[in-house]
């Protein structure tokens, strides 16, 4: 991950800057909240897709420099209300913002970053990318309220699913590659290659994330063992799990989705592997990888290219 920050290294430095610039308020618990969360690191995914991206199309201004703090700040906003909605003690490895300061400010300093996300838009000027964000937020925001609908929903389909990651997770992704494009002024065809690229790589990503939760290892995920569990997250590991199982398998896998016990979590996880439901799901990451990869065919080769390839085979090597 580090070898594909350092293609754009002076690129991501100047993000990291600005995010602090932009993180300035009158208000100290604003910047309090602010630089803890941006200081918790994390993995930057959605301003690398902008930086890599819009370098890949020949982009040779620094106007995305202001577009991958943009979506990083939509991410983040996004983190601290989800943290709020889930009662998250942990993210990264630390407490949430609401852990340590309670809901209410941590509501209301996502509030900020939507807001300053778009005086920065503004400030771009572009309508066209103004557009698409506005259009990302809003079916972000309908797929987070949809997954809150399907809360402990044990008879979740598998297509349901994927539509309310496409939402909440892969939008985002498909937003920084779009907005690059648009920024870039790629023609046509590259543009919607580069957008379906960003789509099919949060496709991966959340998948992969939501294997991880269950996996045997995720120690280093920064978050507790079970938390989908928990929040009664009918995930791609579960809906796999339940649609070949047997009859005693899925009337536990139900028992613990209603309960949300997660004292039952290694009873779970054994289930899961027992029908090969980790590596289902790792396959549908690893083909929504391999698309997004065919979608890179439209860019001329170069180092930000590779990086970018290198970028989709992260999503799904990755342990964290």
């Amino acid at each position: 991950m580090q070898s594909i920050r350092n293609i754009v290294k002076d690129d991501f430095d100047a993000v990291n800057e600005l995010i602090m610039n932009q993180l300035h308020s009158e208000v100290g618990l604003v910047e309090q909240i602010g630089h803890y969360l941006i200081e918790a690191g994390g993995k930057r995914l959605r301003p690398l897709v902008v930086l890599l991206a819009a370098r890949a199309s020949g982009y040779n201004d620094d106007r995305h420099i202001d577009l991958a703090v943009i979506i990083e700040f939509i991410h983040t906003a996004t983190l601290l209300h989800d943290d709020v909605v889930d009662t998250s003690n942990m993210r990264r490895g630390r407490f949430t913002a609401n852990a340590q300061w309670g809901n209410a400010p941590s509501v209301l300093v996502g509030d900020f970053l939507y807001s300053r996300a778009f005086q920065m838009m503004v400030r771009m000027g572009d309508i066209n990318i103004m557009n698409v964000l506005a259009d990302t937020t809003n079916i972000i925001s309908e797929g987070e309220v949809q997954q809150l609908v399907n809360i402990g929903d044990t008879n979740l389909s598998e297509n349901d699913y994927l539509q309310v990651i496409g939402s909440k997770t892969a939008q985002l992704f498909e937003g920084a590659s779009h907005t690059a494009a648009i920024l870039s002024n790629t023609d046509t065809s590259t543009c919607k290659a580069l957008t379906a690229y960003g789509r099919h790589l949060g496709m991966a990503f959340q998948l992969v994330d939501d294997a991880l939760d269950y996996s045997n290892n995720n120690s280093s995920l920064g978050k507790n063992a079970g938390d989908d569990l928990a929040e009664g997250k009918v995930t791609l590991p579960l809906i796999h799990a339940m649609s070949c199982g047997s009859s005693q398998q899925i009337e536990a896998l139900r028992k613990a989705i209603n309960e949300r016990d997660t004292g039952q979590i290694q009873v779970v996880v054994d289930i899961i592997n027992d029908t090969s439901s980790l590596s289902y799901t790792f396959s549908k990451a690893k083909e929504h990888v391999a698309q997004a990869k065919q979608c890179l065919a439209a860019l001329g080769p170069s180092k930000y290219h590779n990086a970018m390839l290198g970028l989709a085979d992260f999503a799904v090597d990755r342990t964290y």
